[in-house]
């Protein structure tokens, strides 16, 4: 039997029902491009290994724990690890600062940047991710005045009336869609970087 002919799927089911081996036929079919893609974003053979080894390491844990959900997205999944922990390297090695909460809640100036180059892409897609991941676990009536002043740009005013509350019943909403969002970053410990 050709193991060209495998699909991935019937490998990962294989590595987890502990065929060692289908786990290897894996690295060896994906392992150029998810090298390459390493490579394109560090620009360091050693770093690139070491990115490389931590991401298949996710990998085993992660297929060891059971927690892969298969949609036939094996290799998009994985490059999504990569991804993930080559912004942790970015991070890790302080060439990105970390986002420090001074009071002023200023993420969204993150979000627009306008001179990035392919490392600060990554990073701003990652902190994209994570800013509407937050936004969606707020409730519903500080979310929508959230969405309404940072995305729409609207005034207190303008939100005020949109919505049918208090100019004061606005303000008092973002301020606690913002405490929330803090504990939420906190709490998971998220990084956001400028």
């Amino acid at each position: 039997m050709k193991t060209e002919l495998i699909q991935d799927a019937e490998l990962v089911t294989n590595y987890i029902n502990g065929n060692e081996s289908a786990l290897s036929v894996l690295i060896e079919r994906h392992k150029q491009k998810i090298y390459s893609f390493i490579y394109s974003k560090v620009y360091d053979r050693d770093v690139t290994e070491d990115v490389f080894q931590d991401t298949f390491i996710k990998v085993i844990k992660t297929l060891k724990r059971g927690k892969y959900n298969e949609e036939g997205k094996f290799l998009p999944w994985v490059m999504r690890i990569a991804h993930n922990l080559v912004i942790d390297h970015f991070r890790k090695n302080k060439r990105m600062p970390k986002f420090h909460n001074t009071g002023e809640f200023s993420i969204f100036s993150v979000l627009s940047d306008s001179t990035l180059n392919a490392e600060k892409v990554l990073i701003k897609d990652q902190v994209e991710t994570d800013v509407r991941r937050i936004i969606e676990e707020l409730p519903e009536d500080q979310k929508q005045v959230l969405l309404m002043r940072m995305y729409q740009d609207m005034s207190f005013k303008e939100i005020s009336e949109r919505t049918g509350v208090s100019i004061n019943t606005a303000l008092g909403r973002m301020r606690y869609a913002l405490i929330n969002m803090r504990k939420v970053i906190e709490q998971n410990n998220i990084v956001l970087t400028n």
